[in-house]
């Protein structure tokens, strides 16, 4: 059967593609942030995922004000890069798995969660950014995609409980899968950080290292932090972190930590990264 092998959270900061695209990686400025993925790099190659369940929050580019599903999967065989104002970024599309995508679908809706099935989008910087980081430059990715686009744009976004329970629902949507697949879960956004307004700027380490923490040692602490909390603390965008939380959920009760990486800032936004695996005991 198809099993979950390992968790991916990254930031998915959009000057970070535009660094990346320009070959920017080892200037001083970039080069701090890309340093913190040389490893991620070289696990990543090695332990060679055949899908990707990517939650990650559109910018406008597939769905705009006037349609923002709260949850939104992918079922396409391939996905164009998104023209978000530049230009495409100069990436490969994005490849789908639609026969897992369609099985999540199911599952997760039979499971009382109400996805949006989207067979035809584009994907930006939210989703091709942390397959930058994580892949290097490529002529073709080297996985399949499954698109899980998350509402954290428009009030009000889905609790960190929500989004904790919709990870293990699609852990228990994969295991039902027959096929053997390595697969693993990303969740993608964050850390602190406020583009607008008086406290545009914004970036508490304190709390971003707390999350960190508590990703690995205490995960239900995260669960119950509120919209409120979010935004006091982590600023208007902040919120973007209960996207880790569809990973979190989705590695069961007890992880190891592969790799951790924390920068700031990159652009004006903190930069976190981990690396999760499941226990083998569960």
């Amino acid at each position: 059967m198809a099993r979950i092998t390992a968790g991916v959270t990254t930031s998915h900061v959009p000057a970070i593609g535009a660094a990346f695209d320009q070959a920017l990686e080892d200037t001083e400025y970039w080069a701090p942030v890309f340093g913190g993925y040389k490893w991620s790099q070289e696990w990543i190659a090695h332990e060679r995922p055949d899908v990707i369940v990517l939650a990650y929050n559109d910018h406008a580019s597939a769905f705009s004000l006037e349609m923002i599903p709260t949850f939104a999967i992918g079922c396409a065989d391939e996905y164009r890069v998104a023209d978000e104002g530049f230009g495409p970024r100069p990436v490969p599309n994005v490849m789908g798995h639609p026969d897992l995508a369609c099985h999540l679908a199911q599952s997760l809706i039979l499971d009382e969660f109400d996805m949006t099935v989207v067979n035809q989008m584009d994907v930006d910087h939210g989703l091709t950014v942390p397959l930058s980081l994580m892949f290097g430059r490529t002529d073709r990715w080297p996985v399949k995609v499954i698109p899980l686009a998350v509402n954290v744009v428009q009030y009000p976004p889905p609790t960190g409980e929500r989004c904790f329970k919709l990870g293990q629902a699609i852990r228990r949507a994969v295991a039902s899968y027959d096929e053997d697949l390595n697969v693993q879960v990303w969740g993608t956004g964050g850390m602190s950080h406020q583009l607008q307004g008086t406290r545009a700027g914004l970036i508490n380490k304190e709390f971003d290292d707390a999350f960190l923490d508590n990703m690995v040692e205490n995960p239900d602490a995260l669960r119950r932090i509120s919209h409120f909390e979010y935004l006091r603390e982590s600023g208007s965008e902040g919120i973007e972190l209960v996207m880790w939380l569809i990973m979190r959920g989705a590695l069961g009760d007890d992880v190891t930590m592969l790799h951790r990486f924390y920068h700031v800032p990159a652009s004006n936004t903190a930069v976190g990264h981990l690396i999760l695996k499941p226990s083998t005991r569960e």
